[in-house]
């Protein structure tokens, strides 16, 4: 029996199926697509997922094939500079093809020994007690333990499991063209530099090679979105909205979308879960759906791993949706704020004005930059210090934080103001150990099948407030602080004062592990 069937082998399943065989979980992605996509839907990476990659040491080969551009500029397309002191190494967003992308993602999944079979449509599943009976187009079938849906936003997956969709319906549609032009490269600069003080879903640029790619509003609402419109269709928009069609010719891809916000009642329905796309859709707005999917499957991946390992508590997974169904709902609200501010009505473009005056102030801009970044995500746990719910950031060998270790690789002492959060993960995602009180109960503990890191740390310096803070070392995942008693395990804890002062460590294992990415 497979461990885990993944249908849809886009980014999001690509990303989930390397996550899982990190951890030895068998896994068979399947994708109805003879052939990966070459149709760039997505032009880059913000920094929580350049984060992701860094922690799985890809991050320079992506770096290799993108190009670094400053951010800023992000919310609702109103120019403004990069807030200062983002907390990140990573403060530049990565321009990238979508392709490309797909591309160095199926190469690390190679790697890792995930199967992958293309031309291979799910249409049928049930479950059982045991696992998943999964039926492909072709007759064929295929048990599995779990199943999860990253097959997009008409996702079959979450259609057979009768898991609701609600939301809005698309108001509007844009055109997305890749083709030819005659006109010059300063042509289509001054006239898109023109068109976008008023109209801010306009765009045409060079590609690669002699290739274009356009994006120009529709004239109405299609029926099927999934009809591609014509060449002479975009060119009439072209004319119409920028009172020239750049002389477009010899398409090789043509693209509707529209602006539908919609998400899943659920993410979970018993051994199916969803990811991506298959979990929500929004306007494209700020380039935040293909980041939103990646970072659905970090979250999604150890947790399902340790479902299949036997050692995860029974809510683990459950806490998935916990976690990233806030998240989502998040995103779709602000790609409906974006979008009221980019419209031309009298109104909007009032209220666009009012925004632009507000980010002047640094905050309002850290604010908005954040949301579209994804560095304000914050999970919903106890505790009401600032910290707590949000990821601790691996810091830049350079930087001056007060989140390092000192020179003997100990980290502060616990206070609110400057939380004991264990030493960073390595770029692979394993934690870093080094030989300290407790390695033995480590060893045993790896042995038993839980997660490495577990041995014993202390800290030094005393601790002006009895507080505890709290630190994730399940495996491969990226760090989360907490404060108050250890409530998940497994995780680094450290306790309140002892009657010295002094705070000791102390190893916490209860029963939901604390929040990851």
């Amino acid at each position: 029996m497979i461990d885990v069937i993944i249908a849809g082998a886009g980014p999001t399943g690509l990303m989930l199926a390397a996550e899982l065989r990190l951890r030895g979980v068998r896994v068979l992605a399947l994708d109805e697509a003879d052939e990966p996509t070459d149709f760039v839907r997505s032009l880059g990476l913000h920094v929580r997922s350049i984060e992701v990659l860094d922690q799985r040491g890809l991050l320079e080969r992506f770096l290799a094939e993108g190009t670094k551009h400053p951010l800023g500029g992000f919310f609702a397309a109103i120019s403004k500079p990069a807030p200062e002191h983002l907390d990140t190494a990573h403060g530049y967003v990565l321009g990238i093809p979508q392709p490309t992308t797909e591309r160095l993602l199926a190469e690390r999944a190679a790697e890792l020994g995930v199967e992958v079979r293309r031309g291979c449509g799910l249409v049928g599943l049930e479950q059982d007690e045991q696992g998943i009976t999964a039926e492909l187009a072709d007759g064929t079938k295929l048990r599995s333990r779990y199943l999860v849906g990253c097959d997009g936003g008409r996702s079959t997956v979450r259609t057979l499991c009768a898991i609701g969709f609600p939301g809005e319906p698309s108001r509007v549609d844009t055109l997305l063209g890749e083709l030819k032009v005659t006109a010059s490269p300063d042509t289509m600069a001054a006239v898109t530099g023109e068109v976008r003080t008023t109209q801010k879903r306009f765009g045409i640029g060079p590609l690669d090679g002699e290739w274009c790619r356009v994006v120009v509003p529709a004239a109405g609402v299609a029926e099927d979105r999934a009809v591609p419109p014509t060449l002479e269709e975009l060119a009439g928009q072209l004319e119409a909205i920028a009172g020239t069609d750049f002389g477009a010719h010899s398409p090789r891809r043509l693209a509707r979308f529209g602006d539908a916000t919609r998400q899943a009642e659920r993410y979970r329905s018993g051994r199916v879960l969803l990811a991506g796309d298959a979990a929500h859709v929004h306007p494209p707005v700020g380039g935040q759906g293909l980041n939103l999917g990646l970072q659905d499957a970090f979250n999604l991946g150890w947790k399902l791993a340790a479902t299949v390992a036997g050692w995860a508590p029974d809510a683990l997974l459950d806490s998935y949706q916990d976690e990233r169904h806030p998240v989502a709902a998040a995103v779709l609200d602000n790609t409906r704020a974006q979008m009221q501010l980019m419209s031309t009505e009298p109104g909007s473009r009032a209220v666009r004005r009012l925004v632009s005056e507000l980010m002047d102030f640094e905050e309002v801009n850290r604010h908005l930059t954040e949301k579209i970044i994804a560095l304000d995500v914050r999970y919903d746990f106890d505790g009401e210090h600032e910290l707590v719910g949000r990821r601790i950031r691996r810091p830049h060998p350079r930087a001056r934080s007060p989140l390092r270790a000192d020179a003997r690789g100990t980290w502060p002492a616990a206070r609110p103001d400057r939380p004991a959060v264990g030493r960073e993960l390595g770029g692979s995602g394993r934690p870093r150990r080094r030989r300290q009180r407790g390695a033995g109960r480590a060893r045993r503990a790896a042995a038993s099948g839980r997660p490495r890191g577990v041995g014993r740390r202390r800290a030094t310096g005393p601790s002006p407030a009895p507080v505890e803070v709290v630190r994730t070392v399940t495996p491969f995942s990226v760090p989360w602080c907490g404060l108050g008693p250890p409530k998940h395990g497994p995780t680094y804890a450290l306790a309140a004062p002892t009657e010295k002062g002094a705070p000791k460590g102390s190893l916490s294992s209860a029963t939901r592990p604390y929040g990851m990415s």
